[in-house]
């Protein structure tokens, strides 16, 4: 973007309307029995907020949301798999990390790397 374009970009935007990056991750789930017991394990843990919805509920969390399965499936009462988590998220943003025991969503995809394979991180003012 040029100077110019990007001095105009700014002069005309709201106030309210933030350019830096928020440092925040999240997950939108399906408001089911698998969901609520995501929402009950994750509300324990801090810096995490939790929004229920009609038909969803928001997970949202600063730098990093960390989901246990196995501590999941025992508020569960069965095995709740990395899999089985997707199919019961309708939407996130943020890095997703899929584990065997755990899925891992990074606001910032620098913080993932150590998971991803060499060429998946998205390289700084490259969109992705």
């Amino acid at each position: 973007m040029s100077a110019q374009a990007k001095a105009q970009a700014t002069a005309t935007r709201p106030d309210w309307l933030e350019w830096s990056a928020s440092h925040r991750c999240g997950v939108t789930m399906n408001d089911s029995v698998e969901g609520r017991a995501v929402a009950h394990v994750m509300e324990r843990k801090p810096g995490v907020t939790i929004k229920y919805f009609p038909a969803i509920i928001r997970i949202d969390g600063l730098k990093k949301l960390e989901f246990d399965l196995d501590e999941i499936s025992d508020v569960l009462g069965r095995e709740l798999s990395p899999y089985d988590f997707q199919i019961e998220m309708s939407t996130h943003y943020g890095r997703m990390v899929l584990l065997d025991d755990k899925v891992l969503v990074f606001a910032d995809p620098e913080d993932a790397a150590q998971y991803l394979a060499e060429g998946e991180l998205i390289k700084p003012g490259r969109a992705g």
